[in-house]
């Protein structure tokens, strides 16, 4: 009995023009990033368990798609990029290295999430990293990378939310949470909840000065201008002042880099991800239901590995940024001339030979052999051309 297969749950199928489009996106950001001096580098698809494992503080265990190899080893597919990155650099580059080292990449990652979110379980990712660098320096190129990143991609609708580790750690510090109220308010924040927030705050005995900065969590600011009365809480804890600082040396570089009208702070950014030790950067734009990219500062990572080098880095989703591309009408120009080339058994040598040369000039091709039934002939060219295939027939 014929049956027809269909894909499984969170993968799908390009075809075609998307496959076209996808092509496109991924060329554009490849060459922007390879712009800015990083070179290529890729890592095998499965990896060792532990690469993953929850000392790094990477995807939660049972969203691995996990195997086992022959000798028994836990194998998974990669969730997740950065690690497999900072375990190479561990066993190839020296601990010495001179000079800062700029990578970047190209694959797809593997995330098991629950049937009920909807979301895919196989995703394209292009990412870069630069390692051996913790200056400021570096994280506002790394911004300015994936800006220019996404502008190369069409997009120009889009924002780049700035946070920081330390802003969300001192105050949890500073109102002695339980690492179990910790944890809560952390979910609350990463799910935007700010009422829920409120109401476990309710219940701290906390400074007002603490309970106005936890409310500018949910607020977007956009210059330096905006935290002047932010900075008038802080004072007297040094580490939210040094946040408001790095944010402001932050902006200085990028309007060097002339990206400043894409970015915005936001105090409340928090990632799932718990290697992120400083800056944290997320991209969004309309027409995707998730960010179209994430980054940060991750220099406690590589230790895991054997290395203790600081680092920082981002990732494209290319499936979200191809969907928002594709809802915001955004023309990617990915047109070009295609030919059907028809030909009798006797014009074989004839057609492969005018075939050579038109693709020679940089266009499509596609021979058929005509058929002897004129009106099936007559059906499939009139198909051609109403979907824009010129079409080459001897003595036309």
């Amino acid at each position: 009995m014929d049956r027809q297969l269909h894909t499984p749950e969170g993968v799908r199928d390009y075809n075609g023009i998307e496959c076209e489009r996808k092509d496109r996106i991924e060329d554009s950001l490849k060459k922007t990033i390879q712009s800015y001096g990083y070179d290529r580098i890729e890592t095998p698809t499965f990896e060792f368990f532990d690469t993953f494992g929850s000392r790094i503080g990477t995807t939660p265990s049972r969203d691995l798609y996990k195997f086992f190899d022959r000798e028994g080893n836990t194998l998974v597919l990669r969730p997740d990029v950065t690690p497999s990155v900072a375990r190479s650099y561990a066993n190839y580059y020296s601990k010495n290295q001179l000079l800062p080292v700029r990578l970047f990449y190209s694959g797809n990652v593997y995330i098991n999430y629950s049937s009920l979110q909807g979301r895919l379980k196989e995703t394209t990712q292009i990412g870069a990293e630069c390692i051996g660098d913790n200056s400021i320096s570096s994280d506002a190129e790394l911004v300015a990378v994936s800006i220019n990143a996404l502008r190369s991609s069409g997009l120009s609708d889009f924002t780049i939310s700035i946070g920081h580790v330390n802003f969300l750690k001192a105050l949890m510090d500073t109102s002695s949470f339980t690492e179990e109220e910790e944890e809560q308010a952390y979910d609350l924040i990463i799910n935007k909840n700010i009422f829920g927030l409120e109401e476990l705050l309710s219940n701290k005995d906390i400074s007002p000065k603490l309970r106005k900065l936890y409310t500018s969590i949910g607020q977007l600011l956009h210059t330096p201008e905006d935290f002047i009365e932010l900075r008038k809480l802080a004072d007297g804890y040094p580490l939210i002042e040094e946040t408001f600082s790095y944010f402001e040396k932050l902006y200085t570089l990028l309007e060097a880099y002339g990206v400043e009208k894409y970015i915005s702070f936001e105090l409340g950014l928090v990632s799932q991800y718990r290697y992120y030790t400083g800056l944290l950067f997320f991209g969004y734009t309309y027409g995707s239901g998730k960010p179209v990219l994430s980054g940060g500062r991750y220099d406690k990572l590589l230790s895991y590995f054997g290395c203790d080098r600081p680092a920082i880095g981002f990732a494209i989703f290319v499936d979200s940024l191809l969907m928002a591309i594709e809802r915001q009408g955004i023309d990617m120009d990915i047109k070009k001339e295609q030919i059907a080339c028809f030909y009798d058994e006797a014009d074989q040598i004839e057609a492969i030979s005018y075939a050579n040369q038109q693709r020679n000039a940089g266009k499509s091709v596609t021979l058929y052999q005509r058929s002897s039934d004129s009106n099936l002939h007559d059906r499939i060219k009139k198909e051609l051309t109403a979907s824009g295939v010129k079409i080459w027939e001897k003595n036309t």
